[in-house]
């Protein structure tokens, strides 16, 4: 992990380059930055000052907004639940720019395969540390297979994989293939005591093999080795978008497509989901479909008014953000900003009566984005 200047092929924390990789201009595709901020700001603390807000304001319309800013306890979709899997859209979106650019700089694959392989393996160790107690030292509380970005590098490994061997209708074909085999495999592997095709929290087939597979490390409801298929998939898809992006249409035909394959996606996993529930933390093949429409949709919408319109000041504060994004990510777990946003507050919240969540997270987010923003201006960006 180093810290530098971004790079236009930089896949994973950085932006690609918007035109196409064989065309003369090499400008950043600034709407991807600005989109990759605003799903931080979700994960940093922006939900927890809408929260604070609905607890300021309590009514119908903040306690749906409180709903959605929390994670759907099985069967359904939330805003909060298409968070992890806009990230890992984003993610390919930057995969099919990276693996252009390589090859177009005559990069071996042998490099490009090794690259993908360190990062996903980083990725893993830092998830481990996230949210696997890695740093308790003790076997008793370890978690290896327990996080967001072990999720993120599984998907961008294989994901980097069929992107490297495919053209965009094998890599829609192949994404086809995932979704529909790991539909086939939840309905026909038999889960002792319980059955073929049950898709309960404890008892279903994705669960079943994770038990198998991580023994007594097995811990939480979210499943993993089965979900890779579906992980993938969601990387994919932003593969796909990103070959789009690549290619010499307008800017207006460009949006025009994204916004149909987000909606073609989006009606198609509404129907899978009459026989497949959308399920996150199976990541089921409608989930994903879903989830993946929705996300196109956000991309198409920042994309038009950043990167064609022009229109894109306003995002500034996420694109602070969105330019360290695994860096955020990572300090806000290792460490408490609300204490540190205390020393400035912490006197305060008791005589602001209902505002005092309000007060203290917005410090909290303001201590955090003012970090970023000195990065920012001294252009010290964390990439791996």
């Amino acid at each position: 992990m180093t810290m530098d200047s971004p790079q236009p092929h930089d896949d994973l924390l950085f932006s690609p380059i918007h035109a196409p990789v064989n065309g003369p201009k090499q400008a950043r595709l600034l709407s991807l930055d600005g989109l990759r901020g605003f799903d931080m700001f979700w994960i940093i603390g922006g939900a927890d000052i809408v929260k604070g807000l609905a607890k300021v304001w309590p009514g119908r319309f903040s306690t749906e907004m409180t709903q959605q800013l929390e994670h759907v306890p099985w069967v359904g979709l939330h805003f909060f639940d298409v968070i992890w899997t806009l990230f890992m859209f984003m993610v390919g979106v930057s995969l099919s720019f990276s693996i252009a650019r390589r090859k177009l700089m005559n990069e071996s694959s042998r490099s490009i395969y090794f690259h993908a392989i360190v990062r996903a393996l980083i990725l893993f160790a830092l998830g481990m540390a996230a949210q696997g107690n890695l740093l308790d030292f003790n076997l008793a509380t370890f978690h290896p297979f327990y996080s967001v970005l072990h999720g993120i590098a599984a998907g961008y490994l294989i994901a980097t994989i069929v992107t490297m061997n495919f053209k965009v209708k094998g890599q829609a074909i192949v994404t086809a293939i995932f979704l529909v085999s790991y539909w086939i495999l939840l309905l026909a592997i038999p889960v002792p005591g319980v059955g073929r095709g049950v898709l309960t929290p404890t008892g279903n087939a994705a669960t079943y093999i994770d038990s198998l597979v991580m023994g007594r490390f097995h811990y939480g409801e979210n499943t993993w080795f089965l979900s890779y298929l579906g992980f993938a998939s969601s990387v994919l898809i932003g593969v796909l978008a990103g070959e789009l992006l690549l290619s010499g249409r307008s800017g207006k035909v460009k949006c025009l497509t994204l916004y149909g394959y987000g909606a073609g996606l989006l009606i198609l996993g509404l129907i899978w989901s009459i026989w497949l529930p959308i399920i996150k933390l199976l990541w089921t093949s409608s989930f994903v479909l879903v989830a993946g429409g929705l996300s196109c949709l956000m991309m198409a919408t920042f994309y038009l008014m950043i990167d064609v319109l022009g229109c894109g000041k306003w995002v500034f504060p996420f694109t602070v953000i969105g330019m360290n994004a695994l860096a955020v990510y990572m300090a806000t777990i290792l460490f408490g900003f609300r204490n540190i946003g205390n020393i400035f507050v912490g006197h305060l919240l008791p005589r602001v009566g209902r505002w005092d969540e309000v007060l203290a997270q917005s410090v909290a987010f303001a201590v955090v984005w003012l970090i970023l923003y000195w990065m920012y201006r001294t252009r010290s960006f964390v990439k791996l």
